[in-house]
């Protein structure tokens, strides 16, 4: 039995997109918690250990390999911190959050080139765009979204990701090109709609269904460098965000669970990048937002003939 489960484990592991979705969402619940599945080794370590079974203990290298497989690379060290081209932040600042201000500063501190803000509300925003302003002369805000950044902005738009159903006036996207020394590149902020755990399953409908509006629209992106910022709701293994993951490429290194604040499960923030790398991503301190900021640093950005 014991044998059993740690083969049934692995399976899980290597083999999760193969769990179907057409009952409430099984792959992508199973997907969302994907690292987490690796745990289920301990308690069989203990119970083989204690039963003193040799098939249950080769059996328990099963899990430990494909775990490793998917998740090990991440915590491989990253390039050295003077090699990115581009460090970024991704923030959901939470519209309840007291301390606009500090989470600025705190930002800000990190050093970034850009900072991607979601759940901007006034009067909030402006005290972000007051507190930012010296160091981020150039910004962007659509909606409840927003990019400051220290190189030039063009071509700002609203980037239109609604699902069906969702009334007018609920704008969580935005497009623009940020002059880098390394070139342009089209940076797309975004907030993706709630998922929820209900007793019929996941919820995540119009979710995937503004996932597939953004993927749709990066592929339709002319600018070659394309770097996503935004709270997607969503981990990289979760099947819902394959409209970006199958476009774009995410972090090689690190893990940063950024949610939520008080024990962080998972990480719905993202950095995605097309013809550019994800080098590394981490999370800072908390903020007075439920989630935790993440930073990035982004190589790979050089033209040959720059």
């Amino acid at each position: 039995m014991l044998a059993a489960l740690a083969a049934l484990t692995a399976a899980l592991l290597a083999f999760h997109r193969a769990v179907p979705n057409s009952v409430g969402n099984l792959g992508s619940s199973l997907e969302v918690f994907l690292p987490w599945l690796g745990l289920a080794a301990v308690p069989l370590l203990g119970l083989a250990l204690l039963r003193r079974s040799a098939l249950a203990l080769v059996a328990l290298l099963l899990p430990v390999a494909a775990w490793t497989y998917l998740f090990g690379g991440l915590f491989l060290p990253g390039a050295a911190a003077d090699t990115y081209d581009l460090v970024v932040v991704q923030h959901n600042v939470s519209d309840e959050n007291a301390d606009p201000a500090g989470t600025a500063r705190a930002l800000a501190d990190a050093g970034p080139d850009l900072i991607a803000l979601e759940e901007l509300m006034p009067p909030a925003l402006a005290v972000y765009e007051k507190t930012l302003a010296a160091d981020y002369p150039h910004h962007a805000v659509r909606g409840t979204v927003g990019l400051w950044s220290k190189h030039p902005l063009s071509g700002t738009r609203l980037l239109d990701i609604r699902p069906r159903g969702i009334e007018e006036g609920w704008n969580r996207g935005l497009r623009t090109v940020v002059a880098t020394p390394h070139g342009e590149i089209a940076a797309y902020v975004a907030h993706l709609p709630s998922i929820r755990f209900r007793a019929t399953g996941l919820a995540s409908a119009s979710r995937d269904e503004s996932a597939g509006l953004l993927g749709e629209a990066v592929a339709a992106e002319p600018t070659e460098t394309v770097i996503l910022l935004g709270d997607l709701n969503g981990t990289v293994d979760d099947r819902g965000l394959a409209p970006l993951t199958s476009r774009m490429n995410v972090a090689e290194r690190g893990f940063a669970l950024s949610f939520p604040t008080a024990f962080p499960l998972a990480r719905i923030d993202q950095v995605m990048a097309r013809s550019a790398t994800v080098a590394h991503i981490r999370t800072l301190p908390a903020t007075g937002s439920d989630h935790l900021p993440v930073v990035a640093g982004i190589t790979g950005l050089d033209r040959p003939d720059g």
